[in-house]
């Protein structure tokens, strides 16, 4: 049970699966829902301090170095056009929207993403941090209830 609720913890660490990826696992293998969905919102939310403070120095760095260069400059750009894209649409609900836009359960705009462009952006760390994690919760609900929703209809049928 340990090694499934590890599998989940590290599912929720990895960018673009993230929380979307880990609560299906989840669910699909039969783990206990609350003690799931805890695990799966602490390892979304663990790196995000590190990646709003040391991302987007990282991404500078490598950006122009042979191997990982083009790789760091896509990370970059797609930081700072979904910051861009943020900020454009919210105005002064900035935060509202960073909520909204990890939140949305679409690959390329959960904690990652949205922390990265809070960190372009500049925004206050700590205000981010709690946006960033209300819309882990969001993300985290929706495909909680889309996962009983698919899971529940495969055991109806077999």
């Amino acid at each position: 049970m340990i090694k499934k609720y590890l599998i989940v913890f590290l599912i929720s660490m990895v960018p673009l699966i993230e929380i979307r990826g880990a609560v299906p696992y989840a669910v699909g293998f039969g783990l206990p829902l609350v003690p799931s969905y805890i695990v799966a919102i602490i390892g979304n939310m663990l790196p995000v301090p590190f990646i709003f403070f040391f991302a987007r120095r990282v991404l500078e760095w490598g950006k122009d170095k042979k191997v990982i260069g083009k790789f760091f400059t896509w990370c970059l750009e797609k930081g700072e056009k979904g910051g861009k894209k943020l900020e454009s649409k919210a105005g002064r609900g900035l935060y509202w929207a960073l909520l909204l836009f990890v939140g949305i359960p679409l690959p390329g705009t959960g904690a990652w993403t949205g922390t990265l462009a809070a960190s372009i952006l500049n925004m206050d760390f700590k205000k981010s941090v709690v946006f960033v994690m209300l819309g882990v919760l969001l993300a985290g609900t929706i495909m909680l209830l889309a996962s009983l929703g698919v899971f529940g209809a495969i055991k109806l049928i077999s």
